[in-house]
This record gives C-alpha cells, structure tokens and sequence, in this order.
C-alpha cells in the first residue's frame, strides 16, 4: 500500500517509518528544508531510541521517502494520514491552524480515491470540519473518505507502542475507508484479529475517535495527580504514600500503572489535552472541574519540590549552588514542552540560587530554552552537578541516575542535602551515608 504522512514529529516520523518497515511505500512530507535534506540522509530531528536506525533502514530500502512536494506523493496514496501539531492557545484550545492548512493542501492533491486520516489530536467535530474544506478544494475526478485514527505513543517507547498498541482506534462512517484501514493496520494485530489481550481493533464513529484520545491522557493525568495528592497528605500525616499507592495498584479494578508521585508531568501531551479537554467542555457549557483540580495538584507537585528545597536550605536560597538531574520531562526522550524541570530551575533562579544541570539527552535543548537565563550552567555529567553544590534534586528518573555513586556524590557536595523528586533511591540507604533526603510521600 502507498500511504503519505503530513508531518515529521514523534508521531508522523515513528509511524512512517514503522509502516515503511512493514513494506509499504511511505511518504513523509515535511514544510522545513533542512529537516527534510536530514531526514534523506537518515539524520532524525528528535531522540527516540531505535528510530534512526529504523528511519535509516527504510530510506536505504527506498520505502521510506521525505519531500515537500504534496505531489506526487498525495495524487499516489491509497491512505494519507494529518500528523502536525495541535499547540494550546492561551485559552487552552488547540491550534488548527496548520491542521487546516495542509487539509486543504492534501485536498487539491487528492486523485481517485483515498482516505484521508486526521491522526492530530483535535478537539470533536475537527475531522467534519477537514471533510467539509476538502469537499471545497479537491479535484471533481477525486473521491475521499475521512477518518479519525489518533495516536497512543509513549515518547521513549514509541515504537513498541507502534508496533505492539494496546489498541488501533479507526473512526470513520465508510465501510469502505474502514476496511482499507483495518488492513493496513492488520500486522499490528495479533493474527490480524485484533481479538488478543493488548491488541484490540476498536471501530467507532468519528467524534468517538477524537474523544478517546483526550480522555485517555486526561485519565492518565488524573492517576497522576491522584498519586500526587495521596503524597502530599501522606507527608502531613506520618504515612507512607509510596506503600499506599502500590497498596490500592494492587487492586485490579485501579492497577499501578501511572500511580507514581514525584515532581509533576509534563510534556507534549498532558498538559496540552487536559486544557484542550476543558476548553472542549466549556464550548458545550459544561464546567469540567475535575480536570481544572487536576492541573492545579500537577502544578503544587512540581512547585512542591521548590518548597522542599526551601525547607532544606533554612528557607533561603540566595546564593546556593543547586544541582538538577535531568531536563528532559520523562526519561528516554529529549522533549522538554512543559517540563517541570524548566519550572523549577526558574523559580529557584527568581529566589536567588546558581543552578547546575545536567540530563543525558536534553541538554543542547535545555540551552536553548535556558539560554536566556543567568546563573545556568550546563554540567558534563551528573558528579559534575553535584561538585560544591548546596542541594541535589533529581527532576527526572534517567536510569544512569539511579546507578550513581552516592557516596562519591555527596564527597563532592558542599552539603549533603537531596531532594528524590522521581523516588529513585532508597531514603535509609541515603540517609546512612550522611544525606538529608527528601522524597515524594515518603515518610
């Protein structure tokens, strides 16, 4: 099968090319001449593991094709598929500005028929709005169907996540847009029956489709702040939230998964379609107050981390050395939208504090979106952030920092204060070789 993809980011780069893996021949068209000269080299613009290889392999094998030109690749494709950004506005709607612009592109292209999939994230009643803008636009020779197929990647596992989903959502109300997606998402499915536990084939109508993906992220973000929550009271009270939230995972109906207090989330996904989800709810009047609480405990869970920082430092930072571990906002990426490292460096560098950072990945990204600020410095790896340093914090749960050598760090610090914002080390160990340690609901 001939399928295109509008859009090079973690989900139309990943999904192209695990497609062109499986065979077919897979466009990718992108609008950014460099991106596109690198991507025909195999040089990828974003860090997920096995992806330059992958990207590599198809390109070699001549399945995996990058362009600017909307032709030929559009008029060639059985199935084209819309993956470009959806940013929040200041209000918190999503931004289809460029969803829009490339529908109507996709619509002057389109010959014979095809069926074109909006895999962006939008809010309901996007994908009627794409259909109605290329029934204005596309040639009188062309036929089309529109289809809502979102995405579930994990940013660091996405891959598997492609070629193993939990599920494939297909939204659409043609029969026959319906079946030309079911085969071409078939080996993905286990036996192509999509029947196996952790592979279901989920068929739907269009505004289903677009809702589930919000609901999934906005749940997710709900477990998150829930765990949150339970730390911050296990904290006041003499309990141990760690024990309790592994506690009630172990309840079937609730399981354990994303039930990890720490600094906050972040990233492309969950603060971006928790907002888009309330300002979808408010157009229809419905006051969505439970996602509202939700982003405020992610905000006093990464603000929380500041005020342990306080705390340890007898309520004043100015002039300290704090070290932080890790920039990216989750370990196995170098994506840094929202991430709760940036909140919490800005905040302590507002108090008075020199900051050293250091994340194996993010660090040329975090230059970039730090560059700005004074009293930043960049360190070579995590001992160098911890040499002379005040206080330790660790933001994000890179494997490399669960490996370190405490008793090196902390003959390195000028105090041995650290704050385990993901829970990555065991507080009596810690605190057996001299650290003052702050964890997340930890006694």
């Amino acid at each position: 099968m001939t399928i295109s993809f509008i859009g090079h980011g973690y989900v139309g780069l990943v999904s192209a090319a695990v497609f062109a893996d499986l065979g077919n021949t897979v466009w990718v068209i992108g609008h950014t001449p460099e991106k596109v000269n690198n991507l025909k080299k195999g040089i990828i613009p974003i860090y997920e593991p096995g992806l330059e290889e992958l990207v590599k392999r198809n390109v070699d094998a001549g399945r995996l094709l990058f362009t600017m030109d909307y032709a030929p690749s559009i008029n060639e494709s059985d199935v084209v598929f819309i993956a470009v950004g959806t940013p929040p506005k200041q209000s918190g709607e999503a931004d289809l500005a460029v969803v829009m612009d490339v529908a109507q592109k996709v619509g002057k292209h389109l010959d014979g028929y095809t069926v074109v999939n909006v895999k962006s994230t939008v809010p309901v009643g996007t994908n009627r709005r794409v259909k109605a803008l290329i029934e204005e636009v596309k040639p009188t020779n062309a036929t089309f169907d529109i289809a809502s197929v979102p995405e579930f990647l994990r940013e660091g596992q996405a891959i598997s996540d492609t070629l193993h989903p939990d599920r494939v959502v297909i939204g659409t109300e043609s029969k026959r847009a319906e079946e030309k997606l079911v085969e071409l998402h078939k080996p993905l499915m286990v036996k192509g029956t999509g029947e196996a536990p952790g592979n279901h084939l989920f068929l739907c109508n269009i505004e289903t489709a677009e809702m589930v993906k919000y609901a999934s992220n906005a749940f997710l973000s709900v477990k998150i702040s829930f765990a949150n929550a339970i730390a911050q009271l296990s904290e006041l009270t003499g309990a141990n939230g760690i024990d309790v939230l592994e506690a009630i995972g172990l309840d079937k109906r609730i399981g354990t998964a994303f039930l990890n207090p720490g600094a906050g989330y972040g990233g492309s996904c969950f603060p971006k379609d928790v907002k888009a989800l309330i300002a979808i709810a408010r157009e229809y009047n419905y006051d969505f107050k439970l996602l509202k609480e939700v982003e405020q405990v992610n905000q006093d869970a990464i603000m929380g981390i500041v005020t342990k920082a306080k705390k340890l430092l007898a309520d004043d930072v100015q002039g300290k050395t704090i070290g932080v571990l890790g920039l990216s906002f989750k370990p196995d990426t170098d994506d840094m939208r929202d991430a709760p490292s940036v909140i919490i460096i800005k905040e302590l560098l507002a108090q008075g504090a020199t900051i050293r950072s250091f994340d194996p990945i993010a660090l040329e990204n975090g230059k970039k979106i730090l560059k700005d600020a004074k009293n930043v410095h960049f360190a070579k790896d995590a001992y160098d952030v911890a040499t002379d340093a005040d206080l330790l914090i660790v933001v994000t749960e890179w494997n490399e920092f669960k490996q370190l050598d405490l008793a090196k760090v902390k003959s390195l610090m000028r105090s041995p204060n650290l704050i385990d914002g993901r829970n990555i080390y065991e507080p009596e160990k810690a605190k057996a070789l001299g650290f003052t340690y702050l964890g997340v609901g930890r006694q």
